[in-house]
């Protein structure tokens, strides 16, 4: 069984955890400063007064004119949220986070050690503790997970087996499944609003209207391919933070600042003279607020001036003065040296640097995002290929619809091989078009009439 625990509205839990009185009354997380003004997520009383999460700014302040704007605490929420992970780890469970709030780990493992699925999952309860009103669900399939702890109430376990999964899942409303905002719209526009409604639609229509993310939605609404879950490598707990006795605004003394930690912080012996893969910088500001950025290294290093080039420019970035700067080692490498080669093999350098660049993919935006399929430069004139291989632009013009596909393989007129795939398509213009990809060269024609 897959699990997932959920916390919803996390960052606003993380946030109102030095301001518990506003937990009870009308708030919402304010906006972040240079972004679009829409609201992220709202207490239970905000929401009964008509409040909802995404919301435009101005209209949540003209549906309740007392709501509270609360602003966002990232470094709070992140050192909250790393307490749950380690928690959870220590209580035998591999985790693998996919946001703050949200966490999914198999249970096959610790079954046994508990006493059975529910037994384990009582216990993973506990280890993220009762003041997040974290619920819990179960599945043979990970978004199936996901959708039962949505469902589930604060505390709740629910448990959803792969013979009643399509049953589950039909009634659930469409918001539920990840995809572009725009892409949910049109769905809605027509007519389709729940998951069981999407999971009824052809998977190819799906996929020629919405493209590779509808088609993704249309596989997720019918319950997601069967994955394991991957528990993550808990991250290096080398921290160095200065406070200043009062207010710095000056982006000077926080680059010397910022230069004395990096020093102090690859001193300590715990690094083991690891190199650095990625590391994190974090201020506490005036007003009660926290700034954070990340930067993960294309090739792990230690050099003191690689690493100020990687982070000291983000300080320009911070919005108030700082009371205290904070570097965190979030991921090492395991080893303290690179083994070098006298005579290279022929390619290894490339699989070197292939392995490498994908650890640096993996350190920065998580294991899921390494082996998937995208669309890849949809704004190119030439007639660019979906997931599934058929054109979407033809002569810069976007494809409305696939009308027929068909193949030509065969070679008896001519001495060379001939492959072809043939599309015949209608351009968002209107206008008709039969364009191939030959197989054997690689390449797209648009065929012309005689």
């Amino acid at each position: 069984m897959i699990a997932c625990i959920l916390v919803p509205g996390f960052a606003l839990r993380a946030a109102l955890r030095k301001q518990p009185g506003l937990a009870l009354r009308p708030a919402a997380l304010a906006p972040v400063a240079g972004t679009e003004p829409l609201l992220g997520p709202v207490t239970a009383e905000a929401e009964r007064l008509g409040v909802r999460p995404g919301m435009r700014l101005g209209e949540g302040l003209a549906t309740c004119p007392q709501l509270v704007l609360v602003e966002q605490d990232p470094a709070a929420a992140e050192q909250a949220w790393e307490e749950i992970l380690r928690s959870l780890e220590d209580s035998g469970f591999a985790v693998d986070p996919a946001e703050p709030g949200c966490v999914y780990f198999e249970t096959r493992g610790v079954e046994r050690l508990y006493g059975g699925l529910e037994a384990a999952l009582r216990r993973a309860l506990a280890a993220v503790g009762t003041a997040w009103d974290p619920r819990a669900g179960a599945a043979q399939r990970r978004f199936a997970a996901l959708a039962a702890a949505n469902v589930a109430r604060p505390g709740q376990i629910l448990v959803v087996s792969d013979e009643r999964l399509h049953d589950f899942l039909a009634p659930l409303p469409l918001e539920l499944v990840p995809m572009e905002p725009r892409r949910r719209a049109e769905l809605h526009e027509l007519g389709v609003k729940s998951v069981g409604q999407l999971a009824g639609l052809p998977g190819a229509a799906v996929a020629e209207r919405l493209g590779p993310d509808g088609r993704r939605a249309w596989s997720l609404a019918r319950g997601g391919k069967p994955a394991r879950v991957r528990g993550r490598r808990p991250p290096a707990e080398i921290v160095e933070a200065l406070e200043f006795p009062e207010a710095v605004g000056n982006e000077l003394t926080l680059r010397r600042a910022f230069a004395a930690l990096l020093e102090t912080v690859l001193a300590r012996p715990e690094r083991g003279g690891r190199f650095i893969r990625k590391l994190a910088l974090s201020a506490r500001l005036v007003g009660g607020g926290s700034w954070r950025r990340s930067v993960t290294l294309r090739d792990a290093t230690t050099e003191l001036g690689r690493l100020k080039a990687a982070l000291s420019p983000k300080l320009a970035e911070l919005p108030a003065p700082v009371l205290e700067l904070r570097l965190e080692l979030v991921e090492l490498t395991e080893h303290d040296g690179q083994q070098l080669e006298l005579l290279p093999a022929a390619g290894g350098e490339l699989d070197v640097r292939l392995r490498e660049g994908l650890r640096q993919v993996r350190a920065s935006t998580g294991s899921g995002s390494v082996n998937q399929v995208v669309e890849v430069a949809p704004w190119s004139r030439i007639p660019e290929a979906r997931v599934d291989g058929t054109p979407v632009r033809v002569n810069r013009q976007p494809v409305a619809l696939l009308r027929e596909e068909w193949r030509v393989v065969d070679r008896w007129w001519t001495e060379e091989p001939i492959a072809r795939r043939y599309f015949e398509v209608v351009l968002q213009s209107g206008e008709n078009a039969v364009v191939f990809r030959d197989e054997t060269r690689r390449c797209w024609f648009t065929q012309r009439g005689a």
